[in-house]
């Protein structure tokens, strides 16, 4: 064995040490194969191996050190070859990570580094690539503030001296190429921050899979396997008119829908042939799946999200997940997701501090901190946090072929006092409350996912009186293309709270959302946030006795169901539930079985069918044509009475709704209507098959010639008991 020349070792000192402490930022430079005068020179960084071959050759271990040399006046192979036995005994080969320069296009780095990378998951976290020849991964990840990032996992006991990565420069990211390690095997990153030295073990923030908490460390994905056949359905979405087409959401929590044997998850593969037959005989259009991105705790329900980039190990891999929304697509099924871009947790693992500093959250705590949630909240004035977010978005709307993202919390990002007192949050430049690179940041968002994914839906979660959510960008809005209307949940609820002998006192709180249905384009929901935190199930919420309190459900959805807007309804309200939803079990699916609640899933089916069916009912759910009182104002039968009708349709093709808000039968309750002639009733929430008393207008009713709330002629109907009807015409008189 020869020893190394003086020359060489000291030419290599100070390098040598910098490496030793962790601090170099390019070992590139010095491991690997290098030149140094005549000689060549492979110097290879190895802990924990008490010998190590080079391309065959024995090298010398530096005395004192974990470093190896071998020195020869002959070239060695560009990728020499390492042998060693590891201190478990086991023996290893690999070629030499450092002979490897990471490739990174500066195109990517610049985009990256302005914020406008829409992808920057391609190149950033983990892939399984080849080079040269050379099975291996290539890691990236953006650590600015780092003195030292190393690539840890089993494959080098996690030992952060084995792997440290190049920084490539004022970009902030670090880069290395490691051969010999393949798709599925687990990493993370060890973080040495260059100022304080302390170190830090986080996961992969662009990582495509992660372990099964309460594991955390992050998995190398492997390449997309599952071959997509809804060609059809990405094409007629892109065709598709949303704006005027139904819209009925059926929101979902994958974890607690339904359980396996022993109360386990469900894999994606086992939730499809059981959930997509479920909700298609419900009639709804979409699915809304609650986060399933990567989340350390079941609690958060998901909302706690530490993967932007991974699908939640609980239901299987990334192709299963593929799998199941190809599943609804074929079914006719739309899918959303659900997802959280205004805050995340502090878990250590996680995105939290990351290289040290506050790297993806504001530094300032008046920023930084939500207090209600114990969350930190994104820097969206930092052009690399603005690309993370923006290339999760696109990521799994195109990776996984997802119809629309519903974002969380938007108010959140919007005020800098949401949920602070008034000397507790930092101004904007203007001094004003409102968080302007959140605002530039969303209008980025929509504009990016509308311009590059034609047909796919933006929804935000907002609860305020914030102007033009869903206007265009161009005119000053936001460019969501729909909002959550929590102005009607809210007054609806409170109105169906009341016992109907009050509801009189109350008649305001279900007409007042008409003043503004049409200031933005509204999804009407009632979510999983109304049946939590003892606020009670819908049923729960219910006044009277039993059969009352289903009537009440029944009408309930009826009024959502012919209200302008779209429809969301979380899980569980088809089984008429009693309790509050619980994220800890599956649904109480025996419930199906009784008659009361068998009858509220059949007029959910019934309400879903007609919705889509007929136009009158979705076509103008955002502009006034769509709708006209007939009766807005008789608050002592507790009654409402309006039309609904299509495009360019005239008043004698509207269909007539009736809704009774007492457990009184009103007879022969007389309304105006535009025209003559024969009535058919449609659908009524008091029939027999849904569980009610059977009372209605059997088969139509005729007009008469008096005239009624300004209108020419009138219908005397049969409202029964907290019940709605509808009607349409079927032969024009007069």
């Amino acid at each position: 064995m020869t020893q190394p020349s003086s020359q060489i070792l000291a030419a290599l000192e100070h390098d040598l040490s910098r490496l030793a402490a962790g601090t170099h930022h390019d070992p590139h430079a010095i491991l690997g194969v290098h030149r140094h005068g005549a000689s060549h020179v492979a110097l290879v960084l190895l802990p924990q191996v008490a010998e190590l071959r080079i391309a065959g050759r024995p090298a010398t271990r530096l005395p004192g050190s974990d470093f190896f040399l071998l020195e020869s006046t002959n070239a060695l192979p560009p990728h020499p070859q390492l042998d060693w036995i590891d201190s478990q005994g086991h023996g290893r080969q690999q070629a030499d990570a450092y002979s490897f320069l990471p490739r990174v296009a500066d195109s990517d780095l610049a985009g990256f580094a302005n914020g406008s990378h829409q992808d920057a998951w391609r190149w950033l976290g983990a892939h399984a690539c080849e080079y040269d020849g050379n099975a291996g991964v290539q890691f990236t990840v953006w650590a600015p503030d780092a003195g030292r990032v190393s690539v840890v996992g089993p494959f080098c006991l996690w030992d952060g001296r084995r792997y440290p990565m190049r920084s490539l420069g004022a970009s902030g990211v670090w880069a290395l190429f490691i051969p010999g390690i393949a798709a599925n095997e687990v990493y993370k990153f060890e973080i040495r921050h260059r100022d304080s030295g302390l170190v830090f073990l986080k996961s992969d923030p662009y990582a495509r899979a992660s372990e099964l908490r309460p594991a955390t460390a992050s998995v190398v994905a492997p390449a997309r396997g599952h071959d997509w056949r809804d060609a059809d359905w990405l094409t007629n979405r892109s065709r598709r008119d949303w704006l005027h087409a139904p819209m009925s959401i059926y929101e979902l929590h994958a974890g607690s829908w339904r359980r396996g044997p022993g109360g386990r998850f469900l894999t994606w593969r086992e939730l499809a042939p059981q959930l997509i037959p479920h909700v298609r005989s419900l009639g709804f259009t979409h699915i809304e799946l609650l986060p399933i991105t990567e989340h350390p705790l079941d609690d958060s329900w998901g909302y706690q999200t530490t993967g932007y980039f991974a699908p939640t190990s609980r239901h299987g891999s990334a192709d299963d997940l593929r799998y199941f929304i190809d599943e609804c697509h074929l079914a006719g099924i739309g899918v959303l997701l659900d997802w959280v871009p205004a805050h995340f947790p502090r878990d250590a693992h996680g995105l939290a501090n990351f290289d040290g500093s506050k790297l993806y959250e504001y530094a300032d705590p008046r920023r930084a901190e939500h207090q209600d949630w114990g969350t930190l909240v994104f820097n969206y004035e930092r052009h690399e946090v603005r690309s993370f977010l923006i290339s999760s978005a696109c990521y799994w709307i195109d990776e996984f072929h997802f119809d629309g993202l519903r974002v969380d919390a938007v108010a959140s990002m919007i005020y800098l006092d949401f949920s602070r007192r008034k000397d507790d949050f930092l101004p904007n430049k203007h001094g004003g409350n409102t968080n302007l690179e959140a605002i530039s940041f969303m209008q980025e968002l929509n504009a990016v996912v509308h311009g590059r994914f034609p047909g796919v839906v933006v929804c935000a979660e907002e609860s305020t009186d914030w102007p033009l959510v869903t206007r265009p960008t161009d005119a000053g809005g936001l460019g969501f293309s729909m909002k959550w209307n929590m102005g009607w949940m809210h007054d609806s609820l409170g109105y169906f709270q009341q016992d109907p002998l009050y509801r009189q006192h109350h008649h305001d709180k279900l007409t007042f959302s008409m003043m503004y249905a049409y200031s933005e384009n509204f999804i009407l929901p009632l979510s999983h946030d109304e049946v939590v935190h003892l606020k009670k199930s819908l049923l729960g919420r219910m006044p009277g006795d039993e059969w009352q309190r289903h009537a009440n459900l029944r009408l309930l959805l009826a009024w959502m169901w012919t209200f302008p807007g779209k429809k969301l309804l979380f899980m569980g309200a088809e089984l008429a539930q009693d309790s509050e939803w619980n994220f800890a079990d599956q649904l109480p699916w025996h419930l199906a079985q009784r008659p009361l609640s068998a009858g509220v899933a059949r007029l959910l089916g019934d309400l879903n069918r007609l919705y889509v069916a007929d136009a009158r009912l979705h076509e103008l759910e955002f502009e006034h044509q769509g709708f006209r009182w007939i009766d807005c104002d008789d608050r002592t039968h507790s009654v409402l009475a309006f039309q609904r009708l299509r495009r360019g349709a005239p008043a004698e093709d509207a269909l007539i709704v009736a809704l009774n808000f007492t457990p009184v039968p009103r007879e022969l309750h007389r309304i105006g209507v535009p025209y003559g002639g024969e009535y058919r009733e449609l659908l009524n929430t008091d029939s027999s098959m849904y569980g009610g008393s059977n009372l209605g207008n059997l088969a139509s009713v005729r007009a008469n010639a008096e005239p009624a709330m300004g209108q020419p002629r009138s219908l005397d109907l049969i409202l029964p008991p907290l019940a709605a009807v509808i009607l349409a015409p079927v032969a024009r008189e007069g």
